[in-house]
């Protein structure tokens, strides 16, 4: 005997599902940087002999500053940094200290906006002369934490399902069960996600001030800080998708409104127009993601764009389309079922839904990863592998309503041929029904003449008798006609309002337990029974799916993780140095004018005492090489008052310039000055110093 799964019974599974949602949601933590620090001068750690002019941070990616976004803090918790922040060479960006600065151990702390939205912070130490004892505490600075981290995290969730149910629902209104339109209960779901989505929208505006700067739960009302968020990327973005939803709010109240209530060749012009306007309100809800998020920068992000919308989209039609499907198994009238058709139309939508994910989403993780290794060695592949493996379990899934449908819809097509069958025999025997008929017209005809003549003398006999009882209070009574009319009329008039009402009455409990039996005649089909769990199944599936999809987009993505490692790497061996080693500087630098942003390497080898060969590299802020009018060296060494000592290298290639036999008298902390020309007025001395010997 199958069981059939009641709403009542599902309540319990929803709930778990929510439950496991929230748990994976809470446990997701502070959202991760998506602009990692790649390089800082001074580097963390290091013990410089004299105080620096200013502390620079390099980040993989361009970031958001405001003015309190690079701090530096002297050991007794002071700041010695003094101005703005200035852009260096578009990831790189400084911070000028106080003069006469005294040995001890300094704190650099920085919280900037990635490209991508989201907050990074962290801190580190450097120190002059000598460490030093420090009353700075870093170890528990944490950027997008706390409550209104969590808050942030919720909204952000909130915000997806409401898109996906709000785009998803209607989509499948349109293109798979039309009569939908009219189904109170799907007309709750569409709209509630549209309000879900319009709260989790405004609650992110005022919450974005706070989360990426104090976190502070009062600063969540600051309207100043509402007023630099609108200034934002990701404010503008925002505030385009309220906008939208103004839109989407007039497409609800279409569908459900007018387009409902139009009879079905009506419909057709008004279909082919709801479609498109739906899909351009869609699409530019998604794009208010993609514009504002991982999809916004990195590697290609013309194509990667347009990617990310499709993948959306993909993603509301097949999620929402299956929350629209579980909504009308279980909660459609008895009068108003969903059809087989109308699940076959669905299954195909997903099907390509799902052919358009896995498009976007291999091109996606190749961008986001880049190498083999950052799939399973960084948190962002691993939790990419465990999406793709439920979206394997819902494909599994779906599998299993197909074959469900299938079966509906056979069964569906044999109770229409059987009952085409028994119309087509009743219709044999009428002509039999109907002599059968005549037969009995006759008799009754012999009936009717007896009965009329028993009745012609009762009713005589009634008449005798009503005339001698009526004289009797005719002339007892004093009571006018008028009188006696409307007497006799009340009694008659009240009984017919309380028939009519019970008439009524017994007209809805027939409608009720009508719908009841039709209900339960339809709870009753297995296939139909086996339909409402497998799409069930598929529904607990998707809320965990969309969670991992949520916590994954606040995830910093392979590539940036690995680049991040490289570079560190990288900067940490070139600030090292030996006798019979080589070291490299980078040197980020800004002149002012066109083509004036670049970085300058340059290469000591063998880094000794005595002769070197020098190596000069001039580059673009994205890695390509390029000329400037001329590149000038000084050596300075200042402990000895030593220098500077000028090296004029010769230009080789372009963006390659070297020079040989390069005389350093002695070992020490040499400061390497380079002095960049980029047109006849625009020029720039950056430096660094270096260990040789």
């Amino acid at each position: 005997m199958t069981r059939t799964i009641t709403p009542r019974a599902a309540r319990p599974l929803v709930l778990l599902l929510l439950a496991v949602a929230g748990l994976l949601l809470a446990g997701a933590g502070p959202a991760a940087a998506h602009a990692a620090l790649t390089g800082s001068d001074p580097q963390q750690g290091v013990v410089v002999p004299q105080a620096p002019a200013q502390v620079s941070l390099t980040f993989s990616e361009q970031v958001a500053l405001g003015d309190d976004s690079l701090r530096v803090l002297d050991p007794a918790g002071k700041r010695v940094d003094t101005g703005k922040p200035a852009d260096i060479s578009g990831t790189t960006y400084a911070v000028r200290l106080r003069g006469g600065l005294a040995k001890g151990t300094y704190t650099v702390t920085y919280q900037v906006i990635s490209a991508d939205s989201h907050p990074v912070g962290g801190a580190y130490t450097f120190s002059i002369g000598a460490p030093s004892r420090t009353s700075v505490v870093t170890g528990g600075q944490e950027v997008g934490g706390g409550l209104v981290g969590l808050l942030y995290g919720v909204g952000r969730y909130a915000s997806y399902a409401g898109f996906i149910v709000l785009a998803g629902g209607a989509a499948f209104v349109l293109a798979c069960w039309q009569r939908g339109a009219g189904v109170r209960a799907v007309q709750r779901l569409v709209v509630s996600g549209w309000l879900t989505l319009t709260t989790a929208t405004l609650a992110l505006l005022l919450l974005r001030g706070s989360y990426t700067t104090s976190g502070k739960a009062g600063d969540i009302v600051d309207l100043d800080l509402l007023g630099q968020v609108l200034q934002t990327k990701t404010g503008a973005a925002l505030v385009s998708r309220l906008l939208l939803l103004a839109a989407a709010a007039l497409f609800v109240a279409v569908l459900f409104g007018v387009y409902e209530k139009r009879e079905d060749e009506e419909k057709r012009d008004l279909t082919f127009g709801l479609a498109i306007g739906g899909t351009v309100v869609a699409a530019g809800l998604a794009a208010s993601w993609a514009l504002a998020e991982h999809a916004s920068v990195g590697l290609q992000p013309g194509i990667a764009m347009p990617v990310d919308v499709v993948h959306l989209l993909a993603v509301a039609a097949w999620l929402g389309g299956l929350a629209a499907l579980l909504v009308a198994l279980y909660r459609a009238p008895a009068d108003r079922p969903v059809e087989p058709a109308a699940v076959r139309r669905f299954s195909r939508l997903a099907f390509g839904s799902v052919v358009a994910l896995i498009a976007t989403g291999v091109y996606q993780s190749w961008r986001q990863l880049g190498s083999w290794s950052a799939l399973t060695g960084t948190r962002y592949g691993q939790l990419l592998l465990v999406k793709v493996a439920l979206v394997l379990v819902l494909v599994a899934i779906a599998s299993f309503s197909r074959r469900w449908t299938a079966r509906l819809a056979g069964a569906t097509g044999d109770k229409a041929a059987v009952t085409a069958g028994a119309g087509a025999g009743k219709a044999d025997t009428a002509p039999a029904t109907a002599g059968a008929g005549a037969g009995k017209a006759g008799a009754a005809s012999g009936k009717a003449d007896g009965k009329s003549r028993t009745k012609e003398a009762v009713t005589e006999s009634s008449a005798a008798s009503a005339t001698a009882s009526a004289e009797g209070p005719a002339k007892a009574s004093a009571k006018t006609p008028a009188e006696a009319a409307a007497k006799g009329r009340q009694p008659t008039e009240a009984a017919a309002g309380g028939d009519a009402r019970r008439s009524a009455q017994l007209a809805r409990q027939r409608a009720a337990m009508d719908a009841a039996r039709l209900k339960r005649q339809r709870d009753a089909d297995p296939n139909r029974s086996g339909l409402r769990r497998s799409v069930l199944a598929e529904a607990g599936v998707a809320v965990v799916l969309l969670v991992v999809t949520t916590v994954l987009t606040q995830t910093e993505p392979g590539r940036t993780v690995e680049e991040a490692a490289a570079a560190a790497s990288s900067s940490s061996s070139s600030s090292s140095s030996s006798s019979g080693g080589t070291v490299t500087l980078d040197m980020p630098f800004d002149t002012g004018g066109r083509n004036g942003k670049g970085v300058v390497r340059l290469d000591i080898d063998p880094a000794r005492v005595g002769g070197n060969e020098m190596h000069l590299y001039v580059q673009r802020p994205d890695g390509k090489a390029f000329d400037v009018p001329e590149v000038k060296v000084a050596l300075t060494l200042t402990a000895k008052s030593i220098g500077p000592l000028p090296v004029a290298p010769d230009h080789i290639t372009t963006g390659h310039w070297a020079a040989s036999g390069v005389e350093i008298p002695m070992a020490g902390d040499w400061q390497v000055a380079v002095t960049v020309r980029t047109s006849d007025i625009d020029q720039m001395t950056v430096t660094k110093n270096a260990q040789i010997g």
